[in-house]
């Protein structure tokens, strides 16, 4: 564990393809026990998915992925059909909205396990954020080169 000043300890960060600052910020929020959370939370939630969705592409395309694999991934978690995908990765939509809007959240999204960013998926205690890291997970799958069924929960 690391020592940030003014933060407490924290875990480490993943590279998920998300600038360094950003997954500093995000791991903070996740880890941190002290008054005021709810604002840097807030920041994450109001993030627009679409300023995010190019680092998830560079992530996945630099380990040989597809984008047409991305997509599929994040239309199984969300529901999204292909066509309102496109209209979320154009629109300045938050991951809040980004979520709230999704047509129908894979119930298997909660075989999702594992650590990212240092924190258990399954154990995170904030439904917007466990949301936010179940795609973060099966983005970091996919550029590990899992198999598509695997990633998938089949």
């Amino acid at each position: 564990m690391e020592h940030v000043e003014g933060f407490g300890e924290w875990r480490g960060v993943v590279a998920l393809g998300l600038p360094k600052k950003l997954n500093l910020v995000i791991l903070i929020v996740e880890n941190l026990k002290i008054l005021g959370m709810d604002v840097m939370r807030r920041k994450i939630f109001d993030m627009s998915f679409s300023s995010v969705y190019p680092h998830y592409l560079v992530k996945v395309q630099k380990k040989g992925k597809t984008q047409n694999e991305l997509n599929y991934i994040i239309r199984w978690l969300t529901g999204y059909n292909a066509e309102e995908l496109t209209k979320q990765i154009a629109s300045n939509d938050s991951f809040e909205s980004f979520f709230n809007n999704a047509p129908e959240l894979n119930p298997k999204r909660k075989l999702i396990k594992g650590v990212i960013c240092g924190v258990r998926v399954e154990e995170i205690d904030q439904p917007l954020m466990q949301e936010i890291r179940y795609l973060d997970k099966l983005i970091d799958e996919l550029a590990k080169g899992k198999k598509m069924s695997s990633i998938l929960r089949h």
